[in-house]
C-alpha cells in the first residue's frame, strides 16, 4: 500500500511558474511508471505527462515545451515543473503511479489557479 501526497499547487498569474510535488510514502517510485493528471470544472480527468520507470516521458499537446515531468527516486518524490502557464492550465493537478501491473495508486490533488 502507497500514499501520494501532492504540494505546491496555488494562484498564480498568466506566463508564471509553479512546480509541483508529489511525495511516496514508500520507494517505488524507481520501479513505477508515474504521471500527472488535471481535473478542471466540469471536465473529464485528462494526462498531462508521464514519466515510465525505462526513463520516457510522454506530454499532452497542451503542454508541451512548458511543462516538465521529472522524478527522484532518492526522495521518492515525482515533479512537475509549470512554466507559461495559462487561465486553462487551472485544475486539480493529481499524481499517480503503476507498478507490477497490479498497482495504482493516486494522490488527492493539488489545486492550481492560474488568472489575472
Amino acid at each position: 500500500q502507497v500514499q501520494l501526497v501532492e504540494s505546491g499547487g496555488g494562484l498564480v498569474q498568466p506566463g508564471g511558474s509553479l512546480r509541483l510535488s508529489c511525495a511516496a510514502s514508500r520507494s517505488i517510485f524507481g520501479i513505477a511508471d508515474v504521471g500527472w493528471y488535471r481535473q478542471a470544472p466540469g471536465k473529464q480527468r485528462e494526462l498531462v505527462a508521464t514519466f515510465s520507470s525505462g526513463g520516457s516521458t510522454v506530454y499532452a499537446d497542451s503542454v508541451k515545451g512548458r511543462f516538465t515531468i521529472s522524478r527522484d527516486n532518492a526522495k521518492n518524490t515525482v515533479y512537475l515543473q509549470m512554466n507559461s502557464l495559462k487561465p486553462e492550465d487551472t485544475a486539480v493537478y493529481y499524481c499517480n503511479a503503476k507498478w507490477a501491473r497490479l498497482y495504482n495508486s493516486w494522490g488527492q490533488g493539488t489545486q492550481v489557479t492560474v488568472s489575472s
